[in-house]
């Protein structure tokens, strides 16, 4: 009995210095952190903008190995929204919801987090300081914390600052390579061929039937593209730097044809288990090729193909099926950057 009142004591002294000290603790907190980056405000803001880009350099999401995402429509802008899971920490598994956008301006975004009753609200403000800086202001509310769950508020402060910083590390990074990729492309010669070697690569894509007639096979192209392009990053995981650029193979005969059959598909590194039947792996061996970059109107391609033909028919030369490799995503309406290689033989 003694014991007894001894632990009831000190249960009823410890609940007391609980009681004090939380008395010191808000129920939420409001975090303000300004961060800058030496990048333009229409190339930084596109990346808050679509999540699956987003939760490639947030340290959050990019640094956590045990943590599945699953991407929901749209994949960018207003109502565009993850949820994420991590397989051995049930405290880092949520939703985020993109909720309110300003372009070029402001962001908000809403967490929820399985701890917390209520979501974070996330509010970024973007200012342009120059070309080619941003200033950025991150504001964050915690939920409010019923007493007992007060003490989240407490480690929340480094956890945010140290998070935002090496995100935004992250961030620069991934931007300094977008911009040497953009001056790679600046220096690129169009209409001009050239012989290069082609290395093996294996594609994973799917085999399409489309009509050829005015804009119907680019819109194809495009749905096929995004059919791809999202399996290899949302349902195998990958991320941009493991993977190749997607190409497009067709048989020369095939271009004048009302129907056209073609394969879409993307390069990596190794065959991988694929459990939709409508995607198959395609083997590109290794050959000499003629090789031609073509910037303009999608149909106009045909000129730059009838070109790399010519070229081999003066050589004396075979050729295989016809590889269009999209430099830049294909969208409908506008031009389109290509590197169109076709294999040839003696």
């Amino acid at each position: 009995m003694r014991w007894y009142k001894i632990i009831l004591l000190l249960t009823f002294i410890l609940f007391i210095l609980y009681s004090a000290s939380m008395y010191f603790v808000e129920d939420s907190k409001e975090l303000v952190l300004e961060k800058n980056i030496q990048y333009p405000v229409e190339k930084v803001f596109l990346q808050f903008d679509n999540l699956q880009d987003f939760t490639r350099w947030n340290d959050y999401f990019s640094n956590d190995k045990d943590m599945a995402i699953s991407y929901f429509t749209p994949y960018e802008g207003i109502g565009s929204s993850i949820a994420f899971k991590n397989s051995k920490n049930s405290l880092k598994s949520g939703e985020l919801y993109l909720r309110y956008v300003n372009p070029n301006k402001t962001i908000r975004y809403q967490l929820f987090l399985e701890p917390y009753e209520k979501p974070f609200l996330i509010d970024i403000k973007f200012k342009k300081t120059s070309e080619n800086s941003t200033h950025l202001v991150w504001k964050i509310h915690t939920p409010q914390q019923s007493y007992f769950k007060r003490p989240l508020n407490l480690i929340i402060d480094n956890f945010t600052e140290e998070n935002i910083s090496k995100s935004m590390n992250n961030l620069s990074a991934l931007l300094s390579n977008k911009v040497l990729k953009d001056q790679q492309l600046a220096n690129i010669k169009y209409d001009s061929i050239m012989s290069e070697n082609i290395p093996t690569q294996l594609l994973l894509g799917v085999n399409v039937s489309a009509n050829n007639k005015k804009d119907n096979l680019i819109k194809n192209i495009i749905m096929n593209h995004n059919k791809v392009t999202n399996f290899v990053k949302l349902d195998l995981g990958k991320k941009e730097d493991e993977y190749g650029l997607p190409v497009m193979i067709i048989p020369p005969n095939e271009l004048k044809n009302k129907e056209i059959s073609y394969f879409y598909g993307i390069p990596i590194s190794k065959k991988v288990s694929v459990s939709d039947n409508s995607f198959s792996f395609r083997t590109q061996n290794a050959t000499q090729a003629f090789v031609i970059y073509y910037k303009g109107n999608f149909a106009g391609r045909t000129k730059a193909i009838q070109q790399l033909m010519q070229k081999a028919k003066s050589e004396n030369m075979r050729n295989g099926d016809i590889v269009e490799s999209f430099v830049e995503t294909p969208e409908e309406g506008k031009d389109c950057m290509m590197k169109i290689i076709m294999p040839v033989y003696h």
